[in-house]
Order: structure tokens, then sequence, then C-alpha cells
């Protein structure tokens, strides 16, 4: 079977980054979703970074980039 050209392999790769980047995007705004859930469930976002062993900032800012934009 014939390798594919450098070519070829570099425009696969390019696709896979894409769609990599993408389902990361969204996982990131579905965490900060439930970020957001628990600061609502525990009261604060104090209270889910400390479960967490995160800062608040963190958890506050996660929140802020992907639920505002």
């Amino acid at each position: 079977m014939e390798t594919p050209s450098w070519r070829a392999r570099i425009r696969a790769e390019d696709e896979l980054l894409e769609q990599l980047n993408d389902q990361a995007e969204k996982a990131r705004t579905r965490r900060a979703a439930a970020l957001k859930d628990g600061a609502a469930d525990l009261g604060s976002v104090y209270a889910v970074a400390k479960e967490l062993d995160l800062s608040w900032t963190a958890v506050a800012k996660a929140i802020k980039k992907y639920l505002t934009e």
C-alpha cells in the first residue's frame, strides 16, 4: 500500500486538529456550565473552587469566559 503524500498527510492532520479544537471548545463551555451549576448548588464560586482544589479566580474566569461570549 502506498503512503499518502506529505501534502495529503498535512491536510488530514489539519482537519483532525480543527475537529479536536472544536471538541475542546465545546468541552470548555460544558465545563463552565457545570461550574456555574456547582456555584448555584453550593452557594458560591469560592465553594466550588474549594471542593475542586482550584483557585476561585480560575473558576470565576472560566464561567465568565465561556458563558458570556
